[in-house]
Order: structure tokens, then sequence, then C-alpha cells
């Protein structure tokens, strides 16, 4: 009888552990499904947005047939219309077109007379009017001003030429700091976290990337307090700089660097709650005013001091060991950089000056420099 009641026992066991496996296996099912379904809707989402704004053979349609009527001119239009040498090739944003805003801005009378050399597209000494319409277009975007501005600096990719809205710069072939480029589904899938521990993995080699930091640092250096005022950077990413094949630093995305007195004037009176109210961009951050619920205009941070943020883990990893201790220090000293600070212009100047100077000893007598 015992028997019979263990065996009986015995029997009745895998009933009940195939019932809870069944439960099991369904609920992974359909988590699995609702991933999937998830996914497949995100993917979609952004494939849709992607082919909507990203339209090359349309946009060129556009500015080819505005050409051919005489609408507009410029000295890109005959390679991308008539001779059809100039194509589009990656789509590097999908981002509205933006507004610019030109405050008082110091040298204006130089500014005007770079921007009408440069709409001058057929260099006949004079802009005809399909040319000022094309100049005006573009005139209209952030970056292409800045870009004008500073078509003398080395960082500043070189404009090549234009045609309507449309304008050409020098091809970089780096188009990002660091990291590797992946398929858009691809990066959807990688946790974030995971992701920037492995772009570390995919860059130059110390010398080489020592070289591109002080590209960055000069480029900071180039607009803090120019002739044509101090700029701010509102967006410092890896994937707004870029390098050549000589690994000069090229900014590849100028969107969101923008003057200082545009940027209070945006952000001035602002209603807020918090400090987090009061950014524009990812890396311009003023305060909020708790007795006002007003945000201020004073930026806390100078631009030197979120491109050591952003160079820090870059150029630690791999740095030679008899530099490693100074460079982490002047590396910490200039993230704390304030822009309330006494004498922050003295500091900005003595930490970037530090900060190229060390590095440059450190690679001026190798083949990579």
């Amino acid at each position: 009888m015992a028997r019979r009641l263990f065996a009986g026992a015995w029997l009745r066991k895998p009933h009940h552990a195939q019932v809870r496996f069944s439960y099991m296996r369904m609920k992974y099912l359909f988590i699995s499904w609702l991933v999937v379904f998830i996914g497949s809707w995100v993917m979609y989402v952004q494939y849709s947005t992607y082919t909507e704004l990203c339209r090359g053979h349309d946009c060129r349609k556009i500015i080819c047939d505005k050409y051919k009527t005489g609408v507009i001119d410029g000295s890109a239009c005959s390679s991308l219309c008539a001779k059809e040498t100039l194509y589009f090739g990656k789509c590097l944003s999908t981002k509205p077109n933006n507004q610019a805003k030109l405050g008082e801005q110091g040298n204006l009378s130089e500014l005007v007379n770079i921007i009408l050399s440069f709409a001058d597209g057929n260099k006949d000494g004079r802009v005809s009017l399909p040319e000022a319409k094309s100049a005006w277009a573009l005139l209209q975007l952030d970056e292409f001003l800045l870009m004008v501005m500073l078509q003398d600096k080395e960082h500043t990719p070189k404009l090549m030429g234009f045609c309507g809205d449309l304008y050409v710069i020098e091809r970089v072939e780096y188009t990002s700091l660091y990291g590797i480029s992946l398929p858009w589904m691809i990066e959807l899938l990688i946790p974030s976290g995971f992701r920037r521990s492995m772009d570390q993995w995919f860059t130059p080699s110390w010398p080489r990337k020592a070289k591109i930091a002080i590209g960055l640092l000069e480029f900071v250096e180039d607009i803090f307090h120019g002739p044509y005022g101090n700029f701010l950077m509102c967006d410092t990413s890896a994937r707004n700089l870029g390098y050549n094949d000589k690994y000069d630093l090229k900014m590849m995305d100028m969107r969101k660097i923008v003057p200082e007195m545009n940027l209070k004037e945006m952000i001035k009176d602002r209603p807020c709650e918090s400090d987090m109210d009061c950014v524009y961009g990812t890396d311009c951050r003023t305060l909020c005013d708790q007795s006002k619920m007003r945000c201020t205009t004073e930026v806390i941070q100078p631009n030197l001091a979120k491109v050591c943020q952003l160079l820090k883990d870059y150029l630690l990893r791999g740095a030679p060991s008899d530099i490693h201790e100074e460079l982490e220090k002047q590396l910490y000293l200039c993230i704390a950089l304030k822009v309330s600070a006494n004498q922050m212009e003295m500091e900005h100047s003595l930490i970037l000056n530090n900060l190229k100077t060390l590095l440059w000893k450190k690679i001026s007598h190798t083949t990579d420099s």
C-alpha cells in the first residue's frame, strides 16, 4: 500500500510540473512577443522619420529645378545639377532646419564683406539676384554663419560651395571622435552603458588621440572671446567631432554652437521650477532663480570644462605612465572650471595652455604628430 501511495504520488508529480512548465512557457512567449512588437514599432517609427527627412533624391530635384529656372544660383549648382559630379552620400541629420539670429557682433562690416565674397559664386565681382537668394537662405542657418566666421581656422571644415540652401564642405574621413559606426537598428538593441565602453575600444593610438585633443582645445580657444564675440558649445558630444586622415580635428556639426548673447536672450526669463528647466541643447545650463521662478542668463560651465569632461576617458585610457598623473590632475582642474569663479579667464587660459603643452611635448617627436 505504501508503495502504491508512493507510486501514486510519484505519478501525480509530473502533472503539476507540466502545468507549471506550460504556464512559464506561455509567459515567456508572451514577453518575447511583446518585446518583438515594441522593437518593431520603434524601428518602424525611426525608419519612417529617417526616410521622410533624408530624401536626398527629392532634395536634389527641388534644388536643381530652382537652379534651372534661374531662381537660385551658386558655385556648387553646376556640379550638382548639370555635370552631376556632386552627389548626396550619408545623411548626417534628420532634424528640421534651424533659424539663426545675428546679434551685435564685433567687426560686422568685415563679416558682411566675407559673406558677399562667398555669395559671389562665379567670382565675377558681383552678386546676382539668384546668388543673393541662395546666400540669404544659407544665412538662416546658425552653423553656416559660424563656418563663414571661422573659415580661416584650421578645425572648421572648409566651405567648398553652395546651391540654394545647400552648402558643400570638405570631406572628413572620420565623422565621430571615437567609436564604431553601426546600423541604427543594431544601435537600438545595445545598452547605452555598454555602448560607451565599446566606443573606447575603437580609437586611434594614444599619440594620435593627443593630436586630435590638441585640435579640440585649439577650437575652444578660437571661439572664446574671438573677433565676433564669445560662442558657447551646447552639445559637446563625440558624434559632433571628426578628424581627417592626418588626425586633424574637424567640427562635424556646429548647429549647437551659439553666440553667448543669443543664448542669454533665448533663456532669459524662461519659467522654471529647478535648474533642470534652464538648459539649452544638452550642455548649456544656467541656474533657476527660485525667488522669481525664472532662469538666470549666466551659463554655469565654460566650453573648456565640457570639452575636458569629454576628453577625460579618451586621453587617460592608454596614456603614457610618465604623464598619466599630471594629465589626470589637469583634466580634473579643467572640469572643475566655473564661469562665475574669480579670475575665470586667467584660469581658463592657464589650464588650456598647460594641457596643450603637456600633450604636445609628449608627441612632438613622434611620427604620429
